[in-house]
């Protein structure tokens, strides 16, 4: 995308209360983003909150999109699992059409798929996971997209998703470093985060009107990016929102 001016959506991982345990919130930051990530119940979400979540992005237009993880309610999907192959098609395909079957009853119904926490890290580290995830999407309904980290592997991943069908949405972290080869700094890393707002979104201005952010040794990375991840249970989550929002739109 170098050169070119690129439109760029806000996605925010949503719908993540649990019974009495309130997660983000929803109801301030959802008229400030174009997509929702809606956790399926397997690290977060319940069937309210999955029911509140898709009614609340309805009434503000606001695609919705699975959010599907490892069963890891005590470690917040966050840890790696080991699962054999067939059982993550089949905790996908089980999170998906629950998602999706509860989106019904209210004339919706989800546009893509965004793994959570550890699934999301191991299908961006393990093809035969991102495989196996792309073969779960194409036979519930391959017109559901997958969005991925936005990498140097983007052509090689388009083309594995290609021949099932299955279109891809790549998406950037507004508030990560990253590596020259242009993955995320590990989260065990000290400077794994932009911490001051004002640098987190001059990289995002950057990325939007040239095409390119900067990883923690200045080089310049051009990535192409369909959406901007944000994390809406920060302390000054709103806020930033509203921010990123005015910048991209």
């Amino acid at each position: 995308m170098k050169g070119l001016k690129m439109k760029i959506k806000i996605n925010c991982d949503m719908g993540e209360s649990f019974g009495i345990y309130k997660m983000c919130d929803d109801e301030k930051i959802m008229p400030y983003i174009d997509m929702a990530n809606l956790a399926c119940g397997f690290h977060a979400g319940d069937a309210l909150t999955m029911s509140k979540a898709i009614n609340l992005s309805s009434k503000h237009n606001v695609e919705i999109g699975a959010h599907p993880s490892y069963q890891d309610l005590v470690g917040f999907g966050r840890r790696s699992m080991n699962c054999s192959l067939e059982e993550i098609k089949a905790i996908i395909l089980y999170q998906m059409a629950a998602l999706d079957g509860m989106a019904k009853a209210f004339n919706r119904k989800i546009t893509y798929l965004k793994p959570h926490g550890a699934l999301y890290h191991d299908m961006m580290n393990n093809e035969d996971i991102l495989k196996t995830i792309i073969k779960a999407i194409a036979a519930y309904d391959p017109n559901i997209k997958l969005m991925l980290l936005s990498s140097p592997k983007n052509k090689e991943n388009e083309k594995l998703a290609q021949s099932y069908g299955i279109a891809l949405l790549y998406e950037v972290f507004a508030d990560r470093n990253y590596n020259d080869d242009g993955s995320l700094v590990s989260r065990a890393n000290s400077d794994a985060l932009v911490e001051k707002e004002t640098d987190v979104l001059e990289r995002i201005t950057l990325l939007k009107n040239e095409g390119y952010l900067y990883s923690k040794n200045n080089k310049k990375l051009f990535l192409q990016a369909d959406a901007i991840c944000v994390h809406g249970d920060g302390e000054n989550a709103l806020a930033f929102v509203k921010k990123l929002n005015s910048v991209l739109h």
